[in-house]
């Protein structure tokens, strides 16, 4: 048995969800959502821990306070979301080192300032190379950081404010403000509200047939008439497009196979954008030891390793009383973190704390390892498109494949990586499949006019008209 639609949407992320809300407030109602989980919310997920929520991907509500409105904020601001203003300007002047002591602020800043004119006139110096060379030569040109407060700068330069050292479009357009999300509905609850306008709802659950929850899409058929969508469970769907908002990071492992397979151009393209993963660690305490005052919400670690440990934030600002740390760990040491125990990861955050606030700290007493990277249905945190880029990349992992089409923030020309890149995008590739819906119903009657004209070529006139007697010679 098979279930028709006029369009398949594989995730239910905000891709997703945007994008069905387009397509059904333009008139293509019989829209079906398959999810591989049982929830929507993709990378956007909500968990209590230590009798609070927390946001295990997206968290934050980046770029705000502009001359242009972020539509995420305005989702937000429409839900009445609870939100804490993010400063992340102190955050290199709170650098431990691993005696516990606080690097001065001179050193802090002396240290920040070379890391930044450094990597500005890196890119300055690669604008005019080609594409294929600027890579290689960028590698051999740098002088990598040696010591524990320059890998430290290094890492929450590159990994956190990017904006400071390439001018980037969410801060530019919108705003250099960000906001934690710290609401008990979650970040997720931005996507319930946007269901609630196109799909059946009551009390908070959708109940309607247009979303089907634990859907694992394992193949997509094309052929000339439609697509045909193939679930592990051996549930078949047909359709007449798909919009695949699965993430980057799932498009370049197995898990969907595409029949006949994807162009090389676009199986290229896609395997030579970078995944993100962004992994934020939640420890809870019996009771604070961590300074709490102004300008102290986050704070740095500086190791002789980059990224160990190094970036951590309590969550008194945005829950009061609640005792939680968060540390945050990117790329080879998430990894590294989710192949381990979390009772391992716990003893080298315990290590790491000892080290900045003395070894009579109490033991934590609970802990939070998020799995993104290994999680099949995500496969990482973000699309990471390389500094050094031209734009044909992102062109091709944007542009549709006969009756596939592709969304999600990887597919953002401006804005990828972010929430609002990934909601903007599901209505833009939404748009262009209405607009490509809008020429083939144009394309019809002429299609069906020439068909006609062929089998009247073809096919001798009395199996045309059976009921019509035809005779020999000129009328």
């Amino acid at each position: 048995m098979s279930t028709t639609a006029s369009v398949i949407i594989i995730g239910a992320g905000i891709s997703g969800i945007s994008a069905a809300k387009v397509l059904v407030e333009n008139g293509v109602e019989d829209v079906l959502i398959l999810e591989a989980t049982d929830r929507i919310g993709g990378r956007i997920q909500k968990q209590n821990f230590g009798d609070v929520p927390v946001e295990l991907g997206a968290g934050w509500i980046a770029g705000v306070g502009g001359k242009e409105s972020n539509p995420v904020w305005e989702l937000a601001s429409r839900s009445n979301l609870r939100t804490c203003f993010s400063d992340y300007t102190n955050a290199r002047f709170n650098i431990y080192d691993r005696s516990g002591e606080i690097f001065p602020t001179g050193i802090a800043a002396d240290s920040y300032t070379k890391a930044v004119d450094s990597a500005i006139s890196k890119l300055k110096s690669l604008e005019a190379l080609d594409y294929e060379c600027a890579g290689q030569l960028a590698e051999e040109a740098s002088s990598p950081p040696k010591t524990p407060i320059e890998l430290a700068i290094d890492f929450i330069l590159h990994d956190f404010e990017m904006a400071e050292v390439e001018p980037i479009s969410t801060y530019v357009d919108f705003g250099e403000r960000e906001f934690l999300v710290a609401d008990e509905r979650g970040y997720e609850c931005l996507l319930y509200k946007m269901a609630e306008e196109f799909l059946f709802t009551s009390h908070g659950n959708i109940l309607d047939n247009r979303l089907k929850l634990n859907q694992v899409v394992r193949e997509v058929q094309q052929s000339r008439n439609g697509v045909v969508v193939k679930t592990e469970d051996g549930s078949v769907y047909e359709a007449n497009y798909v919009i695949v908002s699965a993430s980057i990071g799932v498009l370049q492992s197995n898990l969907l196979s595409f029949q006949p397979p994807l162009p090389r151009w676009k199986t290229e393209a896609i395997q030579k954008c970078d995944v993100m993963v962004y992994t934020k660690i939640f420890l809870k305490f019996p009771h604070c030891f961590w300074p709490c005052g102004p300008g102290q919400e986050f704070f740095i670690y500086a190791h002789e390793l980059r990224g160990y440990f190094t970036f951590w934030q309590h969550m008194e600002n945005a829950y009061p009383g609640s005792n939680i740390l968060v540390v945050t760990l990117t790329n080879e040491q998430s990894k590294r973190v989710e192949a381990q125990s979390d009772q391992e990861t716990l003893k080298e955050a315990m290590s790491v704390l000892r080290d900045m606030f003395g070894s009579t700290i109490p033991y934590a007493t609970d802990i939070l390892v998020p799995r993104w990277w290994n999680n099949r249905f995500q496969r990482g945190s973000y699309s990471n498109y390389p500094m050094i880029s031209d734009n044909k990349l992102l062109q091709n992992i944007k542009a549709p494949v006969g009756r596939i089409f592709f969304t999600g923030e990887h597919t953002s020309e401006k804005f990828s990586g972010y929430v609002h890149g990934g909601y903007l995008a599901g209505m833009e590739t939404s748009k262009s499949l209405l607009e490509e819906m809008k020429q083939s119903l144009l394309l019809q009657p002429l299609l069906a006019f020439t068909e006609s004209l062929t089998l009247t070529q073809q096919t001798p006139n009395s199996q045309i008209y059976p009921n019509v007697n035809f005779i020999s010679g000129r009328s």
